[in-house]
Formats: C-alpha cells, structure tokens, sequence
C-alpha cells in the first residue's frame, strides 16, 4: 500500500493523521479511496473531475505534472502539497 502524507490543513478530515496506508495504482485511485475513507478530503483534491489547481502531488519524491494519471507503486510516497497564499 502506498503511504500518504496529509497536510496539516487537512487532518480535521482524518482525526489527526498525519499520513495513512491506501491501496491504489494512481494519484485517482488514491483520492478515491482517501475521500472514502475520510469523506470530503476528495473535495480538497479535485476539482472539475482535475486535480485542483492548488494543490500539487509528488509521488516518490518528483512532482507530478500527470496530476491524477499519474502512476502509483506499492510501496510509493504520497505528498499532497496545498498552494500558499499570502502576499
């Protein structure tokens, strides 16, 4: 199962931790079974059937510019980065 990073502006979603083991062969599987098991996380992640524009993924250390085509291994590592705003 792959290891998931969650970001500290989405742990109310999943009681605080801080990443979880799911089952997938992509960042869309992923999401799917995150927003499963954890329902509205899916909400944060994609938007218009897309990864949302503010958020990027990194699988196994390389950001992905697939988005959710991208690929997924067994044993990868799931990042999930949220877009700071500010100015």
């Amino acid at each position: 199962m792959a290891t998931v990073f969650i970001p500290s502006l989405w742990r109310d979603l999943t009681g605080g931790k801080d990443r979880v083991q799911v089952e997938g062969k992509s960042v869309r599987q992923i999401v799917a079974r995150l927003d499963a098991l954890y329902p509205g996380l899916g909400a944060r992640l994609v938007e218009n059937d897309l990864l949302s524009p503010r958020v990027q993924v990194s699988v196994d250390g390389h950001v992905s510019r697939l988005g959710l085509m991208e690929r997924v291994g067994e044993t990868s590592e799931v990042h999930f980065i949220p877009a700071i705003a500010g100015g």
